[in-house]
């Protein structure tokens, strides 16, 4: 044990690397906080969970009158409160996101402005011709490439038919791409047949290895920027809720939020851990993989039914799975029913949202996904996505429906040993799944 321990110190800072698909980008080590961190820290919103309970503060009662003279109604002071008072619009998200008709819409192309810095993706100026490309790809018919990170600008190059590029860079949103001399920015769910140009150093398309889990501290806010003063807070978390992160930056801890990134200071995580970057748990805790997506949260009876819906699936598909054994979700998950505990929640069905026992449950499956397409032994036997644009929580190309005999996620365990699946969520927007080596004395 002690070897092992020792071994995960002295690694930390050596043997990470960022599967986000970045040529030669190397991890750093997690930092050690500062003295001085967040100077206006903010009291608990949060009261202690009930079993189906609400998750916020409890309102007052009578509650306050509206411009009317009327008393609130329950959903206006929700509203009033954590959009105005909070600063959180919502509940916990920011401008980005809305409501349509009874769907939540994030809106990628319309995101605010950050405050501080963020996570500095590459750009197209960052390659050239003779850049090395980390795949290979057929474009979809019709597909325009832009010479910035926006659909709103005049395209740099429109393909008629299936074409043949490269890629250069992987974000969560884009893809950079080099065509004809041209390098453009596409966005993910136009490519097709992606094929990995050096499978010995680059990952899958898709894979994106997260390399810490920890624990929240204190109430944790997941900013738009690493900067205290950003106003723009994705979510705010409750202490104890089990995160994974894909690195740091400094003293921030960046994390995937829908498609772009958020980040949370390292004062508000404890229990900070590392991820194996192989199959070999660096200690007794170390999962060899983690993913984490983040869901909306609110106080109407759709979005609290989706947490519980959340939870139920999360419980059904915490699994060990042998060497060789198959673990198909909708077996294990279903059936979606009342009966079974699932509630009334909205569901993606062909690009819209209808009210179905078990909604919610497709983002316990997709954000497993992601965490299975980390190991090398686990094979994906079937999977489809949410249509050609995918779940809007997770970055394109990589989420995993289930629900009936065409949406469904079924892998298989091909390691000489045993996993495990550990899910979490706290009932606050995150969902984290980890996986352990069921063989070790971490999974006993």
């Amino acid at each position: 044990m002690m070897c092992k321990r020792a071994a995960a110190s002295l690694l930390a800072g050596m043997l990470l690397m960022t599967i986000f698909p970045t040529a030669g980008a190397e991890s750093t080590p997690a930092p050690t906080p500062s003295p001085a961190t967040d100077p206006t820290s903010t009291p608990s919103v949060y009261q202690t969970l009930p079993p189906r309970g609400i998750l916020y503060t409890v309102p007052p009662s009578p509650l306050p009158t509206d411009s009317t003279g009327k008393e609130m109604k329950l959903d206006d002071w929700y509203e009033w409160y954590y959009g105005t008072v909070l600063n959180l619009p919502n509940s916990n998200y920011r401008d980005a996101i809305y409501i349509r008709d009874g769907r939540v819409i994030f809106d990628e192309n319309n995101l605010p402005e950050p405050v501080g810095e963020t996570y500095p993706d590459k750009t197209v100026e960052d390659f050239d011709l003779k850049s090395p490309a980390l795949y290979t790809a057929t474009l979809k018919e019709a597909t325009s490439a832009y010479p910035v990170r926006s659909i709103y600008v005049e395209r740099l190059f429109r393909v008629s038919g299936a074409t043949k590029v490269d890629v250069l860079y992987v974000d969560p949103l884009w893809v950079i791409v080099r065509y004809k001399g041209m390098i453009g920015y596409v966005k993910r769910h136009r490519l097709l047949s992606v094929t990995t140009v050096d499978p010995v150093n680059t990952p899958p398309y898709g894979v994106q290895k997260h390399q810490y889990v920890a624990t929240t501290k204190t109430d944790a806010y997941v900013r738009a920027s690493m900067s205290f003063d950003e106003p723009a807070n994705w979510a705010l978390l409750k202490p104890g809720t089990t995160l994974s992160i894909w690195k740091f930056v400094g003293e921030w801890a960046v994390v995937n939020y829908w498609r772009t990134y958020g980040y949370i200071h390292i004062s508000e995580l404890e229990d900070l851990r590392m991820v194996s970057p192989t199959d070999e748990p660096l200690s007794d805790d170390t999962p060899i993989a983690a993913y984490t997506s983040y869901y909306k949260v609110n106080s109407s009876e759709s979005i609290q039914n989706r947490m519980v819906n959340i939870d139920v699936g999360i419980r059904h598909m915490s699994i060990v799975l042998q060497p060789g054994q198959t673990a198909d979700a909708n077996q294990l998950m279903g059936p979606y029913a009342l009966e079974n505990g699932y509630l009334l929640a909205g569901a993606l069905v062909d690009g819209g949202t209808t009210l179905s026992p078990g909604g919610g449950t497709c983002q316990v499956s997709s954000t497993l996904y992601n965490a299975l397409l980390q190991c090398p032994g686990i094979k994906i036997i079937y999977r489809r996505a949410h249509g050609d644009n995918g779940a809007p929580y997770l970055p394109m190309h990589v989420d995993a429906a289930v629900g009936n005999n065409e949406l469904n996620l079924v892998f298989r365990n091909d390691y000489d040993f045993p996993i495990r699946l550990e899910g979490h969520t706290n009932y606050d927007g995150a969902l984290c799944w980890l996986i352990y080596r069921a063989d070790t004395e971490a999974a006993k």
